[in-house]
């Protein structure tokens, strides 16, 4: 059940057949019933009045019968009422009917009391009540009733009631039962003639939306199947156009669309190969110079104590420039490593730990007191390469630095049975929401001013995030402007594996106390 609505809700054209399907069952449905409703009561109401008349002039003829019957002697009058109770078992054109005269008014002088009721049939047929009306009404009645007979059976039918007038005997109630088998036959008949006439409208209507289908939905079908091998990088493929209509259009105007995307995908390729190429040749061909420099500045520096306080000053600004074009230069051919998918991991076992507590001391043996290190007192030993994972920890310590306007920067590791995770948190100015996307983006940062005289060149983040996704890792932000914020690296002990849990978690938990409080 499930898969089938699944696969509904994915086929535009199944969705378009099964409407028409249900739309077309409705209306034969309604159209069916409403004409079997109007032929079947038509076929009754038809055959009630015509009995109907019929009895009423029947009844009329008999009682002017037995008015003349009364002028003769008893025998005679006795003759002609047996000769009518006869005929109206026999009356041909009243076939199908069952015919009871009772006697309920009897006058002073009769002589003999006539009655006829079937040997089978149930006087309960005969409700008391239209008795009644029959009894002080002045013209015949009908009334829907179930004909019943002593041996079980019933049949449809309805009932026609009068009176007659018997000289010297007095007022009978007659009344004609009639069965209505064949007219329901008849109705039967026409209710599976509608039925097969509705199923084969539907089936028809089927058919013909199954053929507009075709014929509209399947360039939508090719669009999206030309679509999806686009997104697979098939930039070939494209819609067979074959006729001039509306549909025709859309096909030229989608292989147009396609030819647009394709020289433009082409276009932003060759950029990219083009900037990738730049990146890695500027980043070799600057390091022999920058080597030279280098070698020029630190000779320079060297005899600094031999120069002016302004020249010696220089030396010292031009060895601190030299130091940053150098970490730049690395960071652009880490880049180009990564453009080139030639970065490779250099895995070993090794005490994360003790790797957290090294990076700390060694990037600000002076600040010791601004850091609050909290490591499990056991070693943690996992697999990876330390020297990426090293400079991944260097980047969040020092962004957290750089960002912290001075106040304290928390560092933890936590672990799970299978991960090991590292937070960096600091107190100071954080950054927007609206930030959050571009965090790890190259080149990026926070502060559009470039007069800093703290922060980095802005691939920092984004080769850290490269080093986590080696490592199968993630790395993760949260940030709230004056709160500070927090950089997660989250890694997988054994290498290979992946994350499934997150031992720390990305909103630090002193924002989560405090909202709590609130």
């Amino acid at each position: 059940m499930l898969l089938s609505k699944i696969k509904i809700r994915q086929s535009l054209s199944l969705k378009v057949l099964l409407t028409s399907l249900a739309f077309s069952i409705i209306i034969a449905a309604v159209i069916g019933i409403s004409v079997h409703n109007r032929v079947a009561t038509t076929i009754i109401n038809e055959k009630i009045a015509i009995s109907k008349v019929e009895t009423a002039n029947a009844l009329y003829l008999a009682q002017g019968h037995f008015n003349i019957a009364r002028f003769q002697d008893d025998s005679g009058l006795n003759k002609v009422v047996q000769d009518f109770i006869t005929s109206s078992r026999e009356d041909g054109s009243l076939s199908g009917r069952e015919t009871v005269i009772l006697p309920f008014a009897k006058s002073g002088n009769e002589q003999s009391v006539y009655q006829t009721v079937p040997t089978l049939l149930v006087l309960d047929s005969i409700p008391k009540s239209f008795r009644e009306q029959v009894r002080q009404a002045d013209e015949v009645l009908d009334k829907r009733v179930t004909i019943r007979y002593s041996d079980g059976k019933e049949f449809p039918g309805f009932l026609i009631g009068g009176k007659l007038n018997i000289p010297r005997t007095g007022v009978y109630e007659i009344y004609y039962l009639f069965k209505l088998d064949a007219q329901y036959q008849s109705i039967s008949v026409i209710t599976w003639t509608l039925f097969a006439a509705g199923l084969l409208l539907v089936l028809l209507i089927g058919l013909s939306t199954q053929f507009v289908i075709r014929q509209v939905v399947s360039p939508v079908q090719q669009a999206a199947a030309v679509a999806e091998k686009f997104t697979q990088g098939d930039l070939t493929s494209r819609m067979s156009v074959s006729s001039d209509d509306e549909l025709a259009s859309l096909g030229n105007s989608f292989n147009e669309m396609a030819v647009s995307i394709q020289q433009q995908i082409a276009r932003l390729e060759n950029l990219s190969m083009l900037q990738q190429r730049f990146v890695s040749d500027v980043s070799h061909e600057l390091r022999t110079p920058l080597t030279t420099l280098r070698m020029a500045a630190e000779v320079i520096y060297e005899q600094k104590g031999n120069f002016d306080t302004n020249i010696a000053r220089s030396s010292e600004l031009l060895i601190n420039q030299i130091d940053r074009f150098e970490l730049l230069l690395s960071d652009l051919l880490e880049v180009s490593r990564f453009d080139a998918e030639a970065a490779a991991l250099g895995v070993v076992n090794f005490d994360i730990a003790n790797l957290v507590k090294k990076t700390v001391d060694y990037l600000h043996p002076s600040k010791s007191a601004l850091f609050e290190v909290l490591t499990p007192a056991e070693p943690i030993q996992i697999e990876g390469d330390p020297r990426r994972i090293e400079r991944i920890l260097r980047n969040l310590i020092t962004n957290a630095v750089d960002h912290g306007e001075g106040k304290k920067v928390q560092v933890q590791i936590k672990t799970s049975e299978n991960e090991v995770a590292i937070g960096v948190r600091d107190y100071g100015l954080g950054f927007n929401e609206e930030d959050a996307p571009y965090l790890f983006d190259r080149f990026w940062r926070a502060d559009p001013s470039r007069a800093r005289t703290s922060g980095g060149t802005g691939l920092g983040l984004s080769i850290a995030l490269e080093d986590a996704k080696l490592h199968q890792g993630q790395l993760l932000a949260w940030g709230k402007p004056q709160h500070g914020a927090h950089f997660v690296l989250t890694l997988p002990k054994l290498h290979g594996n992946s994350v499934q849990s997150f031992p720390i978690a990305l909103v630090p938990d002193d924002l989560i106390s405090t909202a709590n409080k609130i």
